[in-house]
Parts: C-alpha cells; structure tokens; sequence
C-alpha cells in the first residue's frame, strides 16, 4: 500500500502526541512507561486490554489520566458479585409526562456509555454481567429491550484483575479472554520511583494534565496505522511463533507439547501484527520489524495459552514458554532497512 502524504503528516502528529501524552501523564504517574505504551499501543489498534497487578498500583489514575490527556469521557465500573448486566448497559424505564400524564418508556444509560472504561475486578461478576461487558467491546454496541445502541467512538476498555485474591471469584474463560487485544501485567515500582510516590502523595504536589488529542484525531490515527506495511518475513515469523504453540501441529516442538494444553487461534495473528504496526509508528518508522512482533509477544500470547497440567506442578509460567519459543522459533530473513 502506498504511503500518501497525509499518511506521513499523521504519522508524525502521532508520534507527538504520543510523546506528549506520556509527558502529560509523567506529571502523575512515577515509572510504569511499558505500561501506558501498551495501553497507547492498544488504543490506537482499537482493541481493549487485560490488566493484571496486585491493589495500590496506581492503575486506576493511569487510566484515568490517560483519559484526560487524550480527551475521551471515562467511567469507572466496580464489578461486583451482586452487579447486573443493566447496571452497566443501562434499561427502559418508565416515565410519566407532568403534561399531560403519558407514560412512555425511556432508556436510561448505564457506565457504559463512555469513550474509556474501567472494568475493574471483572473477574468479581457473574458470567452474566461479563458477558455484556464483552458484547459492547466486540461489537462496539450494546442491545436492551430490543433497541440496538451504538457507543460512542473510540471506545477502549480496561478490565483489572487481582491476581493474588482468587476466593469467590469467577474467571474470564479462554474464549472471552481472547477478546482482549493485549494481557499487561503492573509490576512494582522500583526502589527510587516507589520514594517519589510517597514524595509527591504525602505533600501537597498538585499536577494539572493538559489535553493532547480529541477522539477524532484518535479514530484517524487508527486509519493511518493500518496502511503500515508488513514485510513477508515478519508475516511468516508471526505465523510460525502462533501456529508453533499448537501442540497438535505437526512442526510443534517438543517442549510445546509438554507445556502447552491449546495455542492461540488466529486473532494473535492478527493483534500481533496490528500491535507491531502501532509500535512502529511510536518508534518513528513506517515499516514493521522483528523487533516489534518480539515485543509485544508477551501481552499477546500469554492470555491465550493454556498451559498443561504438568506446566504447572513443575512452576513454568506461561511468560516462560513464551521466552522459550522466542528463543526457538527462526527469524529468517533479518529485518533490513525499507
């Protein structure tokens, strides 16, 4: 596909909004720059994200500041075992005309209804309510009563799991997982970022976020970010790192069918190469790399594997058979210059 001129003007105004935008949220957040470039690249691919970390990582201020400096209207949704699929989509209710006194119905709008939601603890709903969740981040509607709605674009939502709480919890199941473009996962900060978190929490530092892009400029980003080119080589490394993860493939290597009980199906492809053809842009180049499938690697595939039974009585993470196959899979021809 050709590169036009405006394609390149957008790509540069991407590039220094990104950097803004990571300045703007600098002012409030200390460390975590993989994360929000995740949390970029993923919003930018259209797709939503998994976000996995223990309380008190400043997950919600992240999203809530990446919100603010890119313009879009945020809600926060706390699941909860007892939370309804109309407490987040919204329902008829009815309403009386003082006027003349005829009812009629009316819908009222749930949390849904923004531009970036937190879905946080999803794995503290029922099934039910997860699912209605999932059907506004597929088909970016929702259905009640009949009467189809359209959410605002573009719509990004963020779904936090505890992983160190597990009680009376009800898990995302594979397939619902999949749906997510990437899994990102909060460390802790380190020694002298977690003292400049203290610094700033415990006086009276006040930050102000400047907005950076509208929603509009968003949904053109997302246009110019699909025409990225994609050599066949890093095409063919994709195919053979997912379809290597297979264990009933008849390539899969050895340690594959030891440790992995089902592979990814064919939206890792897919999310593997929409997410390296964001990053490539960020990184100021109109061509995807190696480098860019490698990276992204870990948030795409280690949601959508399973891993064996004897995986996980010997401790293997699903992180570490993906370090495995990176280490195994062939890169072919070396990345050179477009």
């Amino acid at each position: 596909m050709e590169v036009t001129d405006e394609d390149a003007v957008r790509a540069r105004t991407l590039v220094e909004a990104y950097q803004r935008i990571t300045s703007e949220i600098g002012k409030v957040i200390v460390g975590q720059e993989g994360v929000i470039e995740q949390l970029m690249i993923a919003i930018l691919a259209r797709g939503h994200c998994l976000l996995e970390g223990v309380p008190g990582l400043a997950k919600t201020l992240m999203v809530r500041s990446l919100a603010d400096a890119m313009q879009l209207s945020f809600r926060r949704i706390q699941f909860t075992p007892d939370l309804m699929p109309a407490d987040i989509t919204g329902t008829d209710i009815i309403q009386e005309d003082p006027q003349t006194g005829h009812r009629q119905m009316v819908f009222e709008m749930g949390p849904l209804f923004a531009q970036m939601i937190l879905a946080d603890e999803i794995n503290r709903t029922p099934p039910k309510t997860q699912s209605a969740l999932l059907e506004a981040m597929q088909e970016h509607s929702i259905t009640v009563g009949g009467h189809t709605y359209t959410l605002e674009e573009p719509f990004f939502v963020l779904a936090t799991q505890n992983p160190i709480e597990q009680e009376g919890t009800y898990p995302l199941p594979e397939a619902q997982r999949d749906r997510f473009l990437f899994h990102v996962r909060v460390e802790y900060p380190q020694r002298d970022q977690e003292r400049l978190i203290i610094e700033r929490t415990t006086s009276t530092f006040e930050a102000r976020l400047e907005p950076v892009i509208t929603g509009e400029q968003i949904i053109d980003c997302q246009q110019t970010v699909r025409k990225v080119p994609v050599p066949d080589h890093v095409v063919d490394f994709v195919l053979d790192l997912v379809r290597r993860t297979r264990p009933r493939e008849e390539d899969a290597f050895p340690f594959v069918r030891e440790l992995i009980e089902w592979g990814p199906g064919p939206r890792a492809c897919q999310h593997l190469v929409m997410g390296a053809k964001v990053r490539a842009i960020l990184k100021q180049r109109y061509h995807v790399t190696l480098d860019d499938v490698e990276a992204l690697a870990y948030p795409v595939l280690r949601h959508r594997i399973v891993p064996t039974f004897n995986a996980e009585a010997e401790g293997v993470t699903v992180d570490q058979i993906i370090e495995k196959l990176l280490a195994a899979v062939p890169r072919g021809t070396r990345d050179r210059a477009l």
